[in-house]
């Protein structure tokens, strides 16, 4: 029987891309979405990958959808972490609601999950977790003082999940993307996304394909020897 393998925010972007890939490799894939019902209805529809609504920065939430996929699919084997919002503002002008928001869905996301998911892998002795991080979370970034503190925490989350699972045959790494050409980036001024570009050595912006490749290999047997590890995709901007 094929392993289970869960990405949340995973019908659009980087998180589609993940789960059609992790389709290929075998796995029975479920995608996990917050609140656009119509690209999620499309989604499914296009490539025939189910899609699970709720809200993954909510404990209780993540607690019942994930004990919903393992009831109606199966047992979660795989996990990929890569929902995530942006609230930008510089310091002066951030909220504590755009601080608490980016820091709930997106390191709060990931622990939520996780807890759902750990268990379960522990008693069969075996498991992947792979949480997306950021080149921000890296290096910083102006104006995502909530989003950079919350990818560098992924890392931190990462190395230490780490190591309770390696005796349990549990992999848990991270990948970190630089700047990819998503509906995100589109959406910035051609301007801005030319001075981006220009600090990027390879001289382009990534596809979400190759950060995909990235969690296929992390999530296959060819990746049980790594864990605690981020593995930067991000054509040689941050080098870390």
């Amino acid at each position: 029987m094929a392993r289970v393998a869960v990405v949340t925010g995973g019908t659009r972007g980087i998180g589609r891309a993940i789960c059609e890939s992790l389709r290929e490799e075998g796995f029975t894939v479920v995608a996990n979405y917050a609140g656009n019902e119509e690209k999620a209805r499309a989604f499914t529809d296009e490539t025939g990958i189910a899609a699970y609504k709720f809200d993954v920065g909510s404990f209780e939430d993540a607690q019942a959808g994930c004990q919903k996929i393992a009831d109606e699919v199966g047992p979660i084997d795989v996990l990929v972490n890569n929902a995530g919002i942006t609230r930008d503002g510089t310091l002066a002008k951030m909220s504590q609601e755009d601080w608490d928001d980016v820091m709930r869905v997106n390191l709060g996301g990931c622990f939520n999950m996780a807890k759902a998911c750990f268990d379960h892998m522990k008693s069969q002795k075996w498991g992947r977790i792979v949480n997306i991080g950021s080149i921000n979370g890296q290096a910083g970034q102006y104006g995502q003082v909530n989003y950079a503190a919350a990818k560098s925490g992924i890392h931190g989350f990462t190395k230490a999940l780490a190591q309770e699972g390696a005796r349990y045959g549990i992999t848990v790494n991270a990948i970190a993307p630089g700047y990819i050409d998503t509906d995100m980036v589109a959406a910035v001024p051609d301007t801005v996304l030319e001075k981006i570009v220009a600090q990027i050595p390879v001289g382009r912006l990534g596809r979400a394909e190759e950060i995909a490749r990235g969690v296929r290999f992390l999530a296959s047997e060819d990746g049980a020897f790594i864990t605690g590890s981020t593995l930067s995709i991000n054509g040689g901007q941050h080098m870390y």
